[in-house]
């Protein structure tokens, strides 16, 4: 390392949701210095801080990597899309703000697959301590005065009480938080909002804190590599303005570019799969199988219904644009309205399988026509239910297709490899039709986008094949487990196996999915990081 090379105590590498916890927890010690590395730019824009402005911005690709999967045979050789946040906050910048814990199976689960730590008692600590919830105060489950704040949508569209309604009419009932002791059942969306505005980590977590004098972030900064001397990690190599350039860590180098970038960038480093860095000429500096494996990922099918204009949904029409405009002015004058929208206002969770340890399938009404990710626009107006599989059994790769940094990585989920999977998505779109087609969203009701006949498994199994993809919840390639475990990367202090100085802190590490949305859980394993670099936890876990 060049002494003249910049040194801080910690380095991060991706200032998405994990990285802003890291950045602005860490920094509160006046004593440490930390330096923040984003390949993406400062979060200024108003399509990020207007709610509804992420619709336009998956559309127009801004703000975004826009990955693509390598052609998926359980999608007849399609490619899917795989959005992932380049900016301040990462995804948490641009998903759909829904705040969703998972089940407590899912962190007992993490334990007893040898993550000791990592338990729903020991996790529902760090979940309070992120959230000042808005929507139940301080409670036994939630947490007051944290910097992430969740809330009910300031205007929700009426459209949301006649879907529950027909969730009830199909059995399913309401359920005041699926965020409390069971998900079972139909709910508003809990959001990360404030006030009429996205409540990203970046928002919560670090831009308040950018004048902190021990605090240095780099924005516009690819990451090239992790620096290593022998088998400690020491720095970080990265390219801004043509020019390239390092930092070096006194104490620890954080890994939290994401499902896709964190393994790309152990194995640019030289960490990963022996065979795999040889067939790119890549020097291995310590060989690691599990690197990039176990990837996993949410797969979500769409039911699109088309209805009358002014029916509470978003929709493309001449009084559409007139709502659009009005409601503009709404949102700049008062923070209320239809720009205040997630556009999926309603979340429901349910079981195909009553012997399944928690709801295998989740359930959002979107109050618009959401087809390919909102890439495919339609004239006119209509609504959509995501149906979305909770625990896939199929699992893929990242892999590297060069090793040019700059390169994308090829990222194979292997959607509906196994055949488990399509056949609980076949059950999960049937009960999604039922609700679909019950008497209180009669007034509502349109032809169906792409029809399918609830009674006929293979055309609804052909059906998925073709209107499928992720729900943009990738994990596991990086995983946590024990060093007998052939694939596991971490252990359950997030250092890498055999390496010193260097930690992955991201939604990589999950060993397996929660169920439901995953910016929450990796907010909350973030915060659970801070206490295990530091030592000093704030309370008892």
């Amino acid at each position: 390392m060049n002494p003249s090379t910049p040194e801080f105590d910690y380095v991060i590498i991706g200032g998405g949701a994990a990285g802003s916890v890291l950045a602005g927890r860490l920094s509160q010690d006046p004593g440490v210095s930390v330096c923040l590395l984003e390949a993406g730019g400062p979060d200024k824009s108003v399509l990020i801080h207007a709610p509804l402005g992420f619709a336009a911005s998956a559309a127009l690709g801004i703000h975004n990597w826009n990955y693509q999967t390598v052609p998926q045979s359980g999608f007849n050789g399609r490619r899917g899309f795989q959005p992932r946040g380049k900016v301040m906050g990462g995804s948490s910048s641009i998903n759909a703000m829904v705040y969703t814990r998972g089940s407590p199976y899912d962190y007992d689960h993490w334990a007893a697959l040898g993550n000791a730590g990592w338990s729903y008692a020991d996790v529902l600590p760090y979940f309070k301590r992120a959230e000042n919830s808005e929507c139940f105060g301080a409670t036994d489950l939630h947490g007051s005065g944290g910097p992430l704040n969740v809330s009910y949508l300031p205007s929700p569209s009426p459209l949301n009480q006649v879907f529950m309604q027909a969730c009830v009419e199909q059995g399913l009932p309401l359920n005041p938080d699926y965020n409390g002791q069971s998900q079972v059942g139909c709910s508003p969306a809990q959001v990360t909002q404030k006030g009429g505005e996205r409540w990203s980590a970046a928002k919560g977590y670090l831009t308040p804190h950018l004048a902190r004098p021990n605090l240095t972030v780099i924005t516009q900064a690819h990451t090239r590599r992790i620096v290593l001397a022998g088998k400690r990690a020491v720095g970080a190599e990265y390219d801004k303005d043509g020019q390239t350039l390092q930092v070096h860590a006194k104490r620890e180098v954080l890994l939290s570019a994401g499902a896709f970038g964190s393994p790309q960038l152990l194995m640019l480093s030289g960490i990963g799969p022996a065979a795999h860095l040889h067939q790119h000429g890549i020097e291995v500096r310590h060989e690691l199988p599990g690197v990039g494996q176990n990837l996993h990922d949410h797969l979500t099918t769409v039911l699109i219904y088309r209805t009358q204009a002014n029916r509470n949904t978003f929709g493309f029409s001449l009084s559409g644009l007139i709502a659009m405009v009005r409601g503009v002015f709404e949102w700049r004058n008062k923070r209320t309205g239809m720009i205040t929208s997630n556009v999926a206002e309603t979340q429901g969770f349910l079981y195909t399988d009553p012997a399944a340890p928690a709801p295998d399938i989740q359930l959002a009404l979107c109050t618009g026509i959401v087809d390919d990710h909102t890439r495919k626009n339609h004239l006119g107006h209509g609504y959509t239910l995501h149906v979305t599989l909770m625990r896939p059994k199929s699992r893929g790769s990242v892999t590297l297709a060069s090793a040019n940094p700059h390169d994308a990585p090829l990222i194979d989920p292997a959607f509906l490899q196994d055949p488990q999977d399509m056949a609980t998505l076949v059950k999960g779109t049937q009960m999604g039709l039922d609700i679909m087609q019950s008497a209180a969203l009669a007034p509502y009701r349109g032809k169906m986008l792409y029809p399918v006949d609830r009674n006929n498994p293979a055309q609804i199994e052909q059906f998925l094949r073709n209107h499928s993809d992720t729900e943009y919840h990738p994990v596991g390639t990086c995983k946590m487990g024990p060093s007998t475990d052939p694939l596991a990367v971490v252990d359950a202090a997030l250092r890498v196996h055999g390496l010193q100085g260097l930690r992955v802190v991201d939604a990589s590490v999950m060993p397996q999915l929660t169920t439901g949305n995953t910016n929450a859980p990796t907010i909350m394993l973030a915060e659970k990081a801070v206490d295990l670099l530091t030592s000093q936890p704030t309370f008892s876990a």
